[in-house]
């Protein structure tokens, strides 16, 4: 019996357009400091083959995506996730002062949640449901020059 990586929930389309609008989001105009996360990430990616350890969120960083309602990237869909960052770019290139820096410092976040699950390989025993992670990861790659 063959086995297979999607959700039973999901179609065999399903995963692949999600993802695929990961990258769409990249395509569109791109905030710097999307660019300055994802070049940091990639670097990092490249030179270790896994980013190195990185410690989990604190509570701070935890109340600021609770401010918002986004859920910690683990237990986050990919659509939650292509959803967060189509706001997170609208907002970072906001006039708002305070919006911006809130929308910079949560793709911050992101990223250090990121290398955590990469690194401690929490994401080879998540759920299929939540791979948000490879939602940002691939975000990530598209918006990279490296």
């Amino acid at each position: 019996m063959e086995s297979t990586n999607l959700s039973s929930l999901a179609g065999n389309d399903d995963k692949f357009s999600s993802l695929s609008t990961s990258a769409m989001l990249a395509r569109g105009d791109v905030p710097d400091s999307h660019r300055r996360v994802a070049d940091n990430y990639m670097v990092i990616k490249k030179i270790y083959g896994t980013p190195v350890v990185q410690p989990r969120i604190n509570n701070q960083e935890r109340a600021l995506l609770a401010k918002y309602d986004f859920n910690p990237l683990e237990f986050s869909t990919i659509k939650q996730i292509n959803e967060e960052l189509s706001f997170l770019k609208r907002w970072s290139m906001s006039l708002e002062k305070n919006l911006k820096a809130n929308a910079d410092e949560i793709i911050q976040i992101r990223a250090k949640e990121l290398k955590y699950l990469v690194a401690s390989r929490y994401v080879n025993i998540t759920s299929e449901i939540y791979s948000g992670y490879k939602a940002l990861e691939r975000y990530f790659e598209e918006i990279s020059k490296y």
